[in-house]
């Protein structure tokens, strides 16, 4: 039996976004632990020399359109940002910070929904990561200071090369044990897996 699965994410990803709401229910489905791993997914995008914003205008007309199908479908709140791309290294420094006050998951769940469904174009800033740590009842100068140290500063790029290492070239992707599934539309996939069906 499955007992925990890694969830690959950067909150700039629109597809993490929808994979983290069709993952959360599948892993409580299942009773499976989703081990959240941050990636600066711009640092994987240079490690491959892959530029998004450089691909055909007409790709990403269509993108937009195709992801407010994909909201209309499972009735999220999504919202195209108005700004994009977004620095988002400290809301990934702020996922690992969070570790310590156990909130990691409730953490990575309001960035996303700052972002992509608020329309917080700041959430890659400290004012609105604080604001959020408030909510959970975490001081915000502390995590602002723990997210801002050595120790934490460092996680997140050895986080991103263990990834890397292991093979993981962008996200979302999900890892259940020597699998790994990319994107929001693997789902299917994830639960046969959790099922312990062949896939």
């Amino acid at each position: 039996m499955v007992s925990k699965l890694d969830f690959f994410w950067d909150v700039g990803s629109t597809n993490s976004y929808f994979a983290l709401k069709f993952l959360k229910p599948l892993a409580a489905k299942y009773g499976v632990e989703i081990s959240y791993r941050p990636l600066n997914l711009g640092y994987v995008f240079r490690h491959h020399n892959y530029v998004l914003m450089e691909e055909p205008k007409t790709k990403i007309d269509n993108r937009k359109i195709d992801l407010m199908r994909w909201a209309r479908k499972y009735d999220l709140p999504f919202k195209l940002p108005t700004v994009f791309p977004i620095k988002t290294s400290r809301a990934l420094r702020g996922s690992i910070a969070m570790r310590d006050w156990e909130f990691e998951a409730e953490y990575v769940e309001a960035i996303f929904d700052a972002y992509w469904e608020d329309g917080d174009n700041e959430i890659g800033e400290y004012a609105s990561l604080r604001a959020i740590a408030a909510r959970l009842g975490v001081d915000p100068d502390e995590f602002e200071a723990k997210a801002e140290g050595d120790i934490v500063r460092t996680a997140i790029i050895a986080e991103t090369e263990q990834a890397l290492a292991e093979g993981i070239f962008g996200a979302p992707i999900i890892r259940i044990e020597d699998q790994m599934y990319w994107g929001k539309d693997r789902m299917e996939f994830v639960e046969a897996h959790l099922a312990g069906a062949p896939v």
